[in-house]
């Protein structure tokens, strides 16, 4: 069995869904065994208590350097033995001590089809804010491996969610948790955990 580490920041939703997946079945060869957050008020330490999943804060600022951060990170993902670490709306930017310790094995979902609206900046509701400005009559969901790049890493799995008339930044980030990210985050995680991920260069194959 895997162990995968959730990295968290706010109401811990994705989490969530992580932790129901697992429970019915969904995610198998792995399971969550750590949450971590970079805010000690986090609504998703709640929901890993109530799951009995332990938990630890780590927050950028009890550190003097981002240096220091980046190998108390690295350092306590090591302790707690991750196989698998899962961005669930961390919103701390990682360091390349972190990202090379655990190459492709750090899976971060993001609200939009990569590459579309991603990169430095598209986070949270100004995703949808720019997929509404633009005009585009799909959106959806990516979940991809993390590395140096901003969003730049090997795809996994992408999920598109229709655009409707009248859809606000909010009303559309609803819509693409529900009908995307809850869905493939999962789905990637199982994956993973199961071996069939195959990362060639920048691109993934899924092995059947």
């Amino acid at each position: 069995m895997k162990n995968i580490v959730v990295l968290v920041s706010g109401g811990g939703t994705n989490l969530q869904a992580l932790i129901d997946a697992q429970h019915s079945g969904k995610i198998t060869g792995g399971a969550i065994t750590c949450v971590i957050s970079s805010n000690p008020n986090a609504y998703a330490l709640e929901r890993a208590a109530k799951n009995g999943i332990a938990t630890e804060v780590i927050r950028r600022k009890d550190f003097a350097s981002f240096d220091e951060y980046d190998t108390a990170l690295t350092e306590l993902l090591k302790k707690k033995q991750a196989d698998l670490v899962v961005l669930a709306g961390f919103m701390t930017i990682l360091g390349k001590r972190v990202i090379q310790a655990f190459e492709n094995r750090i899976i971060n979902i993001h609200p939009a089809l990569i590459p579309s609206f991603c990169g430095e900046g598209y986070y949270g509701l100004r995703v949808h804010e720019e997929a509404l400005k633009k005009g585009v009559k799909v959106t959806g969901a990516t979940a991809h491996f993390v590395n140096e790049i901003c969003d730049g890493g090997p795809i996994i799995i992408q999920r598109a969610v229709e655009i409707k008339s009248g859809d606000t930044p909010e009303i559309l980030q609803r819509r693409v948790m529900e009908q995307a990210e809850w869905h493939i985050l999962p789905q990637a995680v199982n994956l993973f955990c199961n071996d069939k991920i195959k990362v060639i260069g920048n691109t993934t194959e899924i092995l059947e």
